[in-house]
């Protein structure tokens, strides 16, 4: 019989690590945050005020920006919808999102190429790899 958390599989989301339990550490206190930035949301097992709930995780959007808490912007689906829910998690549970370093850092590579100047357009995005081979066999067979 499982209990609760790792039936709702929980609990890896928000246990720590070996050796590392107690308080926050200070570094998740250290970082800042403005409104209308990128943020990510992160469980954290030591701190219980204002958790987010699991399918909170993840990237998104700061709202409103306080020194204890931060409120944020998470689509929910629910009734066939996606609705902008709009919550308040603490300020060690989010962190500075890193997809926007990766976006600057496309950007100015493609400055530092000139193709700006030139006219050319730039696709800013993140392109995926694709599998050099097919992945099935021409005569049907897996």
């Amino acid at each position: 019989m499982l209990n609760r958390g790792e039936e709702e599989r929980i609990l890896t989301q928000v246990l720590e690590a070996f050796r590392k339990h107690g308080g926050a550490p200070l570094a998740a206190y250290m970082h800042t945050c403005m409104e209308g930035g990128t943020v990510a949301i992160q469980g954290m097992g030591t701190v219980h005020k204002e958790t987010p709930h699991k399918c909170d995780h993840g990237n998104t959007e700061a709202s409103a920006v306080s020194p204890a808490c931060c409120g944020i912007v998470v689509n929910k689906q629910g009734k066939g919808k996606v609705l902008a829910s709009r919550t308040n998690v603490h300020i060690e549970r989010i962190k500075p999102s890193k997809s926007r370093e990766g976006f600057l850092a496309r950007v100015k590579e493609s400055d530092e190429k000139g193709a700006r100047e030139k006219g050319a357009w730039v696709q800013p995005e993140r392109q995926l790899l694709h599998p050099e081979k097919p992945l099935c066999r021409p005569g049907g067979g897996a």
